[in-house]
């Protein structure tokens, strides 16, 4: 895999198959950005113009203003790859976001989700 191709991707363009994902298992967009907000401290604006600058998942979560310090119990396999043992920081970083997209889509409950 291509990190480099990975990391410059927009996040924009991922985000709508994150909420397509989530809706079809009749889950909603304010599901997908509770978990994007609780994951990286970002709030409904700057989620806005990250959308709308087409903002690079590298970019995405090194601007992050609050990374959740629970991101460590986030366990699990995700892609094949159990998220907790993905060395490059970057990509396990991506990892648990897809990993907690995934749970909501399964229909699992916001608190689970949110390791609350």
């Amino acid at each position: 895999m291509d990190l480099n191709r990975v990391y410059s991707m927009s996040f924009a363009g991922v985000y709508r198959h994150y909420i397509r994902k989530a809706e079809k298992k009749g889950r909603t967009k304010e599901d997908v950005n509770t978990i994007i907000f609780w994951l990286t401290g970002y709030d409904q604006g700057a989620l806005q113009r990250i959308i709308a600058d087409k903002t690079d998942f590298q970019t995405f979560f090194k601007e992050a203003p609050r990374p959740n310090p629970n991101v460590s119990k986030i366990k699990g396999l995700i892609c094949g790859h159990r998220v907790e043992d993905i060395e490059e920081p970057l990509m396990q970083k991506i990892r648990y976001l897809d990993k907690l997209i995934d749970e909501l889509a399964r229909g699992k409950a916001m608190e689970k989700i949110l390791r609350s």
